[in-house]
């Protein structure tokens, strides 16, 4: 005999199981420490490779007038203002990360939590049928 009840609480796991449950349990799976530190370290990689690339459009958009004023700058505080901007940059990116990344974890806990009392109400259901 199918009980009305179960199924339906079956059909909600099943539902979030296939959309966000994948999600959700692979962040479940680590702490919260590791989950945010790898994916700000993720963050700062991708964000040194963003200044990478702008920082060379920015110098062949105008090459040519690049290659005639360097010699008049000078070098070494040009250096420090662009590892000023880069700095900046990726503390400004790192920051947003960390936000973006706990949050998200925090949602997934709170998720999860919902998941695993809705397996042990069903495993409980399920301990009620074998008993009769």
């Amino acid at each position: 005999m199918l009980n009305e009840e179960k199924v339906k609480l079956m059909t909600k796991m099943a539902a979030y199981e296939d959309k966000e449950g994948k999600k959700f349990l692979t962040i479940g799976s680590f702490f919260r420490g590791d989950y945010i530190s790898f994916q700000v370290i993720k963050s700062l990689i991708a964000a040194t490779l963003a200044y990478a690339i702008l920082f060379g459009m920015y110098i062949f958009y105008d090459f040519e007038v690049f290659m005639q004023d360097i010699y008049k700058m000078d070098l070494l505080e040009f250096g420090k203002k662009v590892l000023l901007y880069y700095f900046i940059f990726v503390v400004f990116y790192g920051l947003l990360s960390y936000v973006i990344y706990s949050i998200r974890y925090s949602k997934a806990k709170k998720s999860l939590k919902k998941y695993f009392f809705r397996l042990k109400q069903l495993s409980s259901m399920q301990d009620i049928e074998s008993r009769k």
